[in-house]
């Protein structure tokens, strides 16, 4: 397990390319047979990467945790982002195909990962949030997600966004989270930008096309940065950052949030002319 600490818009304002991709970029997620795992100190979120190919990955506890099981006081939101697998939930299995969802509960004790393809192998991407009460384990396909059409050709951002685990869709303690799929001559996300002082965020960018990147725009909106980013990494957004990016093709991204509330809504936009 990686910790990430907490690092201020002022620190954040000084730093060079390599400390901002040390400290807010996670180059690796997906290894055979492995889970990667990084624990941040924004608003305690872990996030993560799972991909089995011919064995069955179960997930432990950490050191980190102090708990004698990884969910014990925490939920866990997951999306497959590749081929089709399979979790093993306490017992219950569930096939979780790519973009399809799958919420775990609170005091889970046991949770396991397969490919049901070694040679095109499942994708697991993870987050988990601290959880007081225990919402059922609940698994959402992407056709049930009411994806939704927004943007426009004109703008290079017409995209699909799905959401699975928010208000009115799967229930849970804290997180919030979804994807969006950019079309074809699409490039822009999140845009105009925005910030939410009361919710941190996650990027895992995925379906990036072999020799393209997207550059992902983070700090205050007046002290903007940028990081170059490749298929299969994420971005650990700080609450008080814009999170935004620009692909060099169309590509896809899973957005996941943790904090004070679970308000789709609760944005503070910036104007995009008053960014710098």
């Amino acid at each position: 397990m990686q910790t990430r600490y907490e690092s201020s818009p002022k620190e954040t304002a000084g730093m060079n390319t390599v400390e901002l991709r040390n400290n807010f970029l996670v180059e690796t997620l997906f290894s055979a047979n492995q889970i990667h795992i990084v624990y941040s100190h924004y608003d305690r979120m872990i996030l993560g990467g799972v991909m089995p190919t011919n064995e069955t990955v179960s997930l432990s506890t950490y050191e980190e945790l102090k708990s004698d099981f990884f969910l014990e006081r925490r939920e866990m939101g997951i999306i497959n982002v590749a081929g089709d697998g399979k979790i093993n939930v306490d017992g219950k299995s569930y096939n979780v195909n790519k973009l399809d969802c799958l919420y775990i509960g609170k005091e889970t004790k046991s949770v396991s990962f397969e490919s049901l393809n070694a040679e095109n192998p499942a994708k697991f991407f993870i987050l988990s949030a601290p959880a007081h009460r225990t919402y059922p384990t609940k698994l959402m396909t992407k056709e049930d997600a009411s994806p939704a059409n927004m943007g426009a050709v004109e703008t290079a951002n017409q995209r699909t966004i799905y959401k699975y685990i928010h208000l009115d869709g799967i229930r849970s303690c804290q997180l919030v989270m979804g994807l969006t799929v950019l079309q074809n001559g699409s490039v822009w996300n999140t845009m105009p930008a925005h910030t939410h002082d009361r919710r941190m965020e996650v990027y895992c960018y995925f379906d990036v096309q072999e020799n393209h990147g997207v550059m992902h725009l983070m700090g205050q909106p007046q002290e903007t940065r940028h990081l170059w980013v490749s298929n299969h990494q994420a971005i650990i957004s700080p609450p008080w950052s814009v999170h935004s990016g620009c692909g060099t093709a169309n590509y896809s991204f899973i957005w996941g949030m943790a904090g004070e509330n679970q308000s789709f809504a609760d944005m503070d936009f910036v104007a995009i002319n008053s960014l710098k």
